[in-house]
């Protein structure tokens, strides 16, 4: 169910987005702190890999397919939420990729789209490095359950609910 959420709200919100404000200048949100700016990138986080989208593609439909074959073991909830948003984030991204220009239906080039991110913050002024990268909200539940994941992994949490216990305890 999360999945779905998370799907249809990546959906809806590029849609909107691509509508309102593409090829327009970003809507400030909150000086400073928050725009929406259309970009397209053909790349991974921090526009990584540019070039490389039909392999990110292939990378994407390789998760899916792991977590959906996963998700058939559930018994814990917190792994269930977990998988829900790398799932629902997943084939957001991969959605975009697999229809978005340059890519889609009748088009020389497949599984070749360039994903729609829009979420920007503190453009300009981020601390450290120059800039945080644009994303969008697929990318935001493929890192909660990215995070997820791995605090659940260091609890020894499994899939099926049972907590594995280490020799020293």
């Amino acid at each position: 169910m999360l999945a779905a959420v998370i799907y249809a709200a990546d959906l809806i919100t590029k849609t909107v987005v691509l509508r309102a404000l593409e090829g327009k200048a970003p809507l400030v949100v909150i000086p400073d702190v928050l725009q929406f700016r259309v970009i397209f990138n053909s790349g991974a986080a921090f526009s990584i890999g540019t070039g490389m989208t039909l392999i990110l593609t292939i990378i994407a439909v390789c998760v899916v397919v792991a977590i959906v074959r996963t998700a058939r073991k559930l018994g814990s909830r917190a792994w269930a939420v977990t998988l829900g948003l790398l799932l629902g984030g997943a084939l957001g991204n991969l959605t975009d990729r697999l229809l978005r220009y340059p890519s889609g239906f009748g088009r020389p080039t497949q599984f070749q789209g360039h994903v729609v991110d829009f979420i920007e913050v503190l453009p300009g002024h981020f601390p450290i490095i120059d800039y945080f990268p644009v994303f969008n909200i697929a990318d935001s539940a493929i890192v909660c359950g990215g995070i997820l994941a791995v605090l659940l992994a260091w609890r020894n949490v499994q899939i099926d609910g049972t907590k594995e216990v280490s020799k020293g305890d």
